[in-house]
């Protein structure tokens, strides 16, 4: 048995995990999908002191209160940066790091920068401290239905915190694995920070990189794909 712990991105929750999540369940595995506070099941508990430090402690207390040891470690998009910050805190309990479609940081990186964004503007009077959903494609309508109706905007600031890494992703002792839409429309949103992460891993002795044939929303539009992918993480 392997112990799954499945961090979902931006604008979303614990549900858009769900189709992986009852697959690698019906396999006999444990799976955690912490939400993260102010999305999802969380929503209520949105508001402008929300940043990605709050989504780091909602992954490690999650891991650290159930006791994980030994997981497979996965963030999708958004969910890469809340995984990387997670790391000096409860990496030694990962076994396998994946990232699925998602932010590849360094120390000090936030999404801000990643997206060549540049800094934060000033705080003015009257600033909104939620960022609307963007708009995402789904192979099934009633898919996409379901995701609308639960999508919610996002606290700014976990876009602009910068993520705090002792040590780059590669030098850690766990393996890894980069999994790219590689049907994402071109100029979705995040394709050329996605593509900078298909950059780095692609080519890197450090990592194992792999593709599968849709667009971003990958849990939901290829669950089956992803979760053979997941079920043979030790043979690739």
């Amino acid at each position: 048995m392997t112990t799954f712990v499945l961090v979902h991105g931006a604008w979303n929750g614990a549900h858009g995990m769900r189709l992986v999540r009852r697959r690698l369940q019906a396999h006999g595995h444990e799976v955690f999908t912490p939400s993260l506070t102010g999305i999802g099941e969380r929503v209520h508990l949105a508001g402008p002191q929300v940043g990605l430090t709050t989504h780091v402690h909602d992954v490690v207390n999650t891991i650290l209160y159930e006791d994980l040891t030994g997981i497979v470690l996965l963030g999708f998009s958004y969910g890469g940066m809340v995984v990387t910050g997670a790391l000096d805190h409860v990496g030694e309990r990962v076994r396998h790091l994946v990232l699925l479609d998602a932010f590849v940081p360094d120390d000090g990186d936030s999404v801000r920068s990643l997206l060549g964004a540049g800094p934060p503007p000033p705080i003015t009077l009257g600033e909104p401290w939620a960022v609307p959903p963007t708009v995402r494609r789904y192979d099934d309508p009633e898919e996409a239905a379901f995701a609308a109706a639960r999508s919610s905007p996002h606290p700014a600031g976990c876009f602009t915190e910068p993520v705090r890494l002792s040590r780059p992703l590669e030098e850690w002792p766990f393996s890894r694995t980069y999994v790219r839409a590689s049907a994402d429309d071109p100029d979705a949103p995040g394709t050329a920070a996605f593509e900078a992460a298909v950059a780095r891993t692609k080519g890197s002795a450090a990592w194992r990189y792999t593709e599968i044939a849709t667009n971003h929303m990958i849990a939901v539009n290829r669950p089956d794909e992803l979760v053979e992918l997941l079920l043979t993480l030790d043979d690739r």
